[in-house]
């Protein structure tokens, strides 16, 4: 699309004779300038701004459609976490192949409270999550496989690509909007009640 649209305002700049530059007659030693049009001078600020703009935007933004997609066939669960104040209900999102846990929430402009992303690494591990092309802060729950929250990394920093642990193995992690956790009242120690987790 950017190719495109690039080649198409390059043949409206030369025919609307916007030609910038230094031209030598055949016939003389010098080489006097050649101005653009007012017309020409036109287009190439609207090529210039264009281009401008779409080289400030994302490269992923490109990959808007294909991540809808993607978010769309997702299959979404309901999940409980048990607080101490009550139960809250999370509907979360499933990222269970490489694919979406690689995505996971990247480009989402925006997240309610009772929902996020829950990324199911099958086993216990050391995980190591990043904000890498994520534009809204996230609180990110890290679990063991029997349910419990080890951890909650708050707030996180949109577009870093620092590394944030899990600290020790946890088999899952949920990502939820940033200061919802707290608004929640869900904190280390809460047990999480889904079908992926062994009750214990």
């Amino acid at each position: 699309m950017f190719v495109f649209a690039a080649s198409r305002l390059r043949r409206s700049i030369r025919h609307a004779g916007g030609t910038l530059g230094l031209r030598r007659p055949p016939s003389a030693g010098m080489r006097p300038v050649r101005f653009p049009s007012p017309a020409g001078q036109v287009a190439r600020r609207l090529a210039l701004a264009l281009l401008l703009a779409l080289a400030a935007q994302p490269a992923g933004m490109v990959m808007m459609p294909a991540l809808r997609d993607m978010a769309a066939a997702m299959t979404v669960e309901s999940m409980e976490v048990a607080t101490r104040t009550g139960v809250v209900v999370l509907e979360v999102e499933l990222a269970e192949t490489d694919a979406e846990r690689t995505t996971g929430l990247m480009y989402r402009k925006s997240l309610p409270d009772h929902h996020g992303m829950l990324f199911d690494f099958k086993v216990d591990q050391p995980i190591y999550m990043w904000m890498k092309n994520t534009y809204i802060p996230l609180d990110m729950l890290f679990i063991r496989s029997d349910g419990t929250i080890s951890r909650i990394a708050a707030m996180t920093t949109p577009l870093s690509t620092e590394t944030i642990s899990s600290g020790e193995p946890v088999r899952a992690v949920v990502e939820i909007a940033g200061g919802a956790a707290k608004k929640l009242g869900i904190a280390p120690g809460d047990k999480v009640a889904h079908r992926i987790f062994q009750a214990k």
